[in-house]
């Protein structure tokens, strides 16, 4: 089992940056892939960033390339994603999540979920 929480949305300009941090429980936090992904109000839930148990590969969709850094602490158990250059489009609740076997932008891969995190851009 694998509790994460995630920490660090708020409110922010367009063009602002955010933190945001995922602390696992456990003491296999290496042997998890992490995904965050996010969900806006009427939207499906969308991939944002992955990276796999190394931390060496990463992967991210077209729309975040560029601005958004998903990096991977496993001394502390966390998982970071860096957003930059934030968009109102960008506003959504932003969730974190762990799968031993995958490492994929399919939200049905990953095992394990935080309770999410609001993320607010205004314009």
């Amino acid at each position: 089992q694998v509790q994460l929480v995630e920490s660090g949305g708020g409110l922010v300009q367009a063009g602002g940056s955010l933190r945001l941090s995922c602390a696992a429980s456990g003491r296999t936090f290496s042997s998890y892939a992490m995904g965050w992904f996010r969900q806006a109000p009427g939207k499906e839930r969308e991939f944002v960033a992955a990276i796999r148990w190394s931390g060496g590969n990463t992967m991210y969709p077209d729309f975040v390339k560029g601005r958004f850094t998903i990096s991977r602490d496993n001394a502390k158990n966390t998982v970071y994603l860096e957003m930059n250059s934030l968009k109102p489009d960008d506003t959504a609740v932003y969730y974190c999540a762990a799968s031993q076997s995958y490492s994929g932008v399919y939200s049905g891969g990953y095992e394990y979920w935080g309770q999410g995190t609001q993320v607010t851009v205004s314009s």
